[in-house]
């Protein structure tokens, strides 16, 4: 399937520049990284480019799960790699969610190994994932452990090297990082994989290696090997804590010894939230960019700048909110928070662009533009959407839609309906078949769909919300004809932009409805004790004078 303009974008990108790729609206977008790898549809590739990597940079995590799910479609034997951004406030009293650190250190692992052949990776982040410093290469070079069915490893130096790369004990494992020791079996969820698995030992063999469900405990297949990765980006080792203590006394002088967070560190304890002081327990941080091989081509998402300058903009209040809070009074336990400096943690504008210029750019927009020296034309069009034909009384959305599916099968153009879920495929197909379009077939992926007769409607469970059209191709989305969706996905967890909106929007005495407490009100942000570290909630005052203390990542 022809992208317009594909080799010359990829010569294009051969070299240090930026340019606009215009004509490339959402869907689409997979569409054109996958040409960019050598994995287009229809076999599209053309320029040896000598394998460089991919890096796309979206807004934020939705877009990321959406290029993914797209990628998935489109070009499912593609290697991706995903970094998210961590899921809680800058400056936050609590930690980012352990699956998703596991996450991001399956793929810094994974970028430092050696890469299979010159096939491209395509690596998915986000603008705020690729603002914030990350721990350097030194961390993670030689601190995997690979173990073999049929291998010999001592049980014990197993544990040591578990505690060591910050796994947890517990007595079931149900989650990444986590580990459990019964006799001669112990069992383990390490990042980079779906489910845990369970190491049988007889004396110092592995003799068998099995994964099982965490929900169940039962086991489901047996592994050959597997290879546990270091789960959290702050390790608590003699080096890590020397490290944290001057540095934290060099900041903060005196106010270190009365900070629970110092106090803890200093006693090799872990303690709620500490990943925000980073940088004190590493020599240096690197980006993202230090990771990724020489050459690679950043993609960057439509406005991706834009939420660049509205991240950094947050990042400096909450630092400004924290320092103001440090300096308005006596410190109590509860409200010591010594912040780090926003630079020693994040990337500035000055310090992104100076990245950016060193590889190639390429920044996506869905709007067409005239071709010219940094511009060049995907060929991409955002689709036909049927809000009109739903207002307007008497019309028929279904009809319309098998009128427009014929015009476009017509101008030779391969056509796509992409459902939000199997039920969803299925009523759409009932119902098309019922407005006259008899030729349809559900796919998996892009291939069984090119596989079909040109007349032949693909129906897909692809997660895009708007559709596209290109010179070859249609892609119709069901929000497109429905409007509203027929199946809702399952509720992504709330953006932490989307958090602190609603915090800042809140002011002592507002009414608030708790979903399950009713009418409140609000009576400011407080900081309590929760598993001896203090955690800031907001106060809710009900009748009668009781209280509800709400953590601010439950708004």
């Amino acid at each position: 399937m022809k992208i317009n303009n594909l080799n010359l974008i990829k010569k294009t990108l051969l070299h240090p520049v930026q340019i606009r790729i215009t004509g490339a609206p959402e869907g689409f977008d997979a569409l054109l990284l996958a040409g960019l790898a050598g994995e287009a549809p229809g076999g599209a590739g053309g320029v040896e480019d000598g394998g460089a990597d991919i890096l796309f940079v979206g807004r934020d995590d939705r877009r990321m799960a959406r290029i993914a799910e797209a990628l998935a479609f489109f070009a499912p034997s593609l290697e991706r790699l995903e970094f998210p951004a961590w899921d809680c406030l800058p400056y936050d009293r609590v930690s980012p969610n352990g699956e998703i650190v596991s996450r991001r250190i399956d793929t810094l692992t994974r970028l430092l190994e050696k890469k299979d052949g010159a096939r491209r990776r395509v690596i998915l982040t986000t603008v705020s994932a690729l603002l914030q410093r990350v721990p350097p290469r030194a961390a993670f070079a030689g601190a995997s452990l690979g173990v073999a069915s049929g291998g010999r490893l001592d049980l014990g130096s197993l544990i040591d090297f578990l505690l060591g790369n910050g796994y947890g004990r517990s007595e079931t494992v149900m989650e990444t990082g986590e580990f459990a020791v019964r006799g001669g079996i112990i069992d383990v969820f390490p990042p980079g994989q779906a489910l845990p698995s369970r190491l049988d030992f007889f004396g110092d063999e592995v003799d068998a290696i099995r994964v099982f469900d965490p929900l169940s405990q039962r086991t489901s297949g047996k592994a050959e090997n597997v290879i546990f990765k270091p789960v959290n980006e702050v390790l608590l080792n003699a080096d890590a804590v020397s490290r944290f203590r001057s540095g934290f006394r060099l900041l903060f002088g005196t106010a270190a010894e009365h900070d629970p967070l110092y106090m803890a560190v200093s006693e090799g304890r872990k303690q709620m939230g500490m990943e925000h002081w980073l940088p004190l327990f590493h020599e240096r941080l690197e980006t993202l960019f230090d990771y990724l091989p020489q050459g690679a081509v950043v993609i960057l998402d439509h406005q991706a700048e834009e939420a660049r300058d509205a991240r950094l903009e947050l990042i400096g209040e909450y630092y400004a909110a924290r320092t103001a809070i440090s300096a308005g009074g006596p410190a109590t336990a509860d409200t010591i928070y010594n912040p780090l400096p926003p630079e020693r943690l994040y990337l500035g504008r000055e310090q992104w662009d100076g990245l950016l210029v060193k590889n190639p750019v390429g920044r996506l927009s869905p709007f067409a533009a005239p071709q010219g020296e940094d511009s060049i034309d995907a060929g991409g069009r955002q689709g036909r959407n049927f809000a009109d034909v739903r207002v307007r009384p008497g019309d028929d959305v279904f009809d319309a839609l098998g009128e427009h599916i014929a015009e476009q099968t017509k101008a030779g153009r391969r056509v796509i309906v992409a459902a939000l879920g199997e039920g969803s495929r299925e009523r759409l197909a009932a119902v098309m078949n019922k407005h006259g379009v008899d030729a349809i077939a559900s796919v998996a992926d892009w291939a069984a769909a090119e596989r079909l007769p040109a007349a032949t409607v693909a129906l897909a469970v692809v997660g895009l919300e708007r559709g596209f059209t290109s010179a070859a191709l249609t892609v119709i989305s069901e929000q497109d004809v429905l409007g509203e969706r027929w199946r809702r996905p399952a509720r992504r967890q709330v953006r932490a932009e989307d958090l602190i909106t609603d915090a800042a929007s809140l002011f002592e005495g507002d009414l608030v409805v708790h979903a399950d407490h009713g009418i409140g009100r609000y009576d400011g942000l407080t900081a309590i004790e929760v598993a001896g570290a203090p955690h800031d909630c907001l106060r809710l005052l009900y009748d009668g004078g009781d209280k509800l203390f709400l953590p601010v990542e439950n708004i």
